[in-house]
């Protein structure tokens, strides 16, 4: 799949970058680990500071689940618990450097609806248009789920998606999983980008 650089595709004013699910439970050591999910933060953080200066929108998805979701085992669910609101496993990555004028998108908040699209059941395709924005660059946790679905469905609402290749990593509960996913993205349309 052909990869961009950076300076392939300068930030426009129609752009915003999209931060999918960098939570503590998606990171090693956390209850749903995504393998070598702590490597998406050094190569997001650069893509921050890009956006950052570039004066331009920086969204931030997140499970943001009750106790008794329905995505958990013991609520019939194929995941374990993760990312209950308000925990400590909920919260961003520490060491994810979002600003302070970065918006904060929650997802799958009630018990009986699952969500791995920051855009089902949130108010995240309202916050774009009001902002102008044509164009994500998106990356995050995990390529093969929550990334996957939220990068479906901004192409499928009209909007160009740069997919960050250096800043995902995939759950790949079947193996391979996660480079399928990136194969239906870029046949989808989106484009591949990666780090300079």
């Amino acid at each position: 799949m052909p990869t961009l650089t950076p300076s392939d595709s300068p930030i426009r004013a129609d752009d915003a970058l999209l931060v999918v699910d960098v939570q503590n439970d998606f990171l090693p050591g956390g209850s749903l680990a995504v393998p070598d999910g702590d490597a998406v933060v050094a190569p997001l953080n650069a893509w921050l500071a890009r956006f950052a200066a570039a004066g331009r929108p920086i969204f931030a998805t997140r499970d943001w689940h009750p106790a008794d979701h329905c995505s958990f085992r013991e609520f019939g669910g194929i995941w374990p618990a993760h990312c209950v609101a308000g925990t400590p496993g909920a919260a961003f990555a520490p060491g994810l450097a979002l600003p302070a004028s970065a918006q904060v998108v929650s997802k799958a908040t009630r018990r009986e609806a699952d969500a791995y699209s920051g855009f089902s059941g949130t108010d995240l395709e309202e916050r774009l248009r009001r902002a102008g924005v044509r164009r994500l660059f998106a990356g995050g946790l995990a390529t093969d789920y929550c990334v996957l679905n939220s990068v479906r469905d901004a192409l499928s609402l009209g909007y160009e998606v740069m997919l960050l290749r250096d800043a995902v990593r995939a759950v790949d509960v079947h193996p391979g999983d996660g480079e399928r996913a990136l194969a239906a993205m870029a046949e989808a349309g989106a484009r591949l980008v990666g780090n300079a």
